[in-house]
């Protein structure tokens, strides 16, 4: 793997992509792209009949590295400086803040910001 710098054009443009998806899935879906609710609604109970359009949500996400490693031969480097155990704790706080908050990153920052919305605000 190469380490990438931090590109502010790289940056815009990925934003930009995040921003096109989340109004596209809300356009063909009526759904917000909460990104945590996605993800635990393809275990069972199911609450309604999207589990394919779940599965390939999550699957699209899954596969974009690999697709990126296929195109370009190579994966961009990510290092954090952090040990496993910061880690560790650093993902069990945002699980249990995207359930207390009833939602997660994309869900409140991208789409409920962009939406107004006080509750997104607040998370």
């Amino acid at each position: 793997m190469i380490a990438t710098p931090f590109t502010p054009m790289a940056s815009l443009l990925g934003g930009a992509l995040i921003g096109v998806s989340a109004v596209l899935l809300m356009w063909a879906n009526g759904r917000i792209a909460g990104v945590s609710g996605i993800a635990a609604r393809l275990f069972p109970p199911y609450e309604d009949g999207e589990f394919a359009g779940r599965l390939a949500f999550v699957a699209g996400l899954v596969a974009a590295p690999v697709l990126i490693l296929l195109v370009t031969g190579r994966l961009p480097a990510q290092t954090i400086a952090a040990g496993p155990t910061v880690l560790i704790v650093a993902g069990l706080l945002t699980g249990f803040g995207s359930v207390w908050g009833s939602g997660c990153t994309s869900g409140h920052g991208v789409c409920g910001l962009s939406r107004l919305s006080a509750r997104s605000l607040v998370a």
